[in-house]
């Protein structure tokens, strides 16, 4: 198990562990250990959710698209005149 001892707490005012090195290597690695952050897991859900929603939202248009009538149903130019 690990040892919640502080940083400062390791080192020591000793001379005679001053020459040689003044932390434990293995206490250095525990804190080196402590410091690096998890991996950060990301989710496909929001991904996955906003792919869907414009899907779905593409075949609702073109559903409209073609099921809804056209508005002008008569011709925009009229018969030409005679004359």
């Amino acid at each position: 198990m690990c040892s919640r001892t502080p940083f400062y707490a390791m080192m020591t005012a000793d001379s005679s562990r001053l020459g040689s090195g003044a932390l434990d290597r293995q206490q250095i690695k525990t804190a080196r250990d402590l410091l690096v952050k998890p991996p950060v897991k990301e989710s496909l859900l929001p991904v996955l959710c906003a792919a869907a929603f414009a899907a779905s939202t593409a075949l609702m248009l073109a559903t409209a698209t073609i099921l809804v009538p056209p508005v002008i149903t008569e011709h925009v130019v009229g018969p030409k005149a005679h004359h």
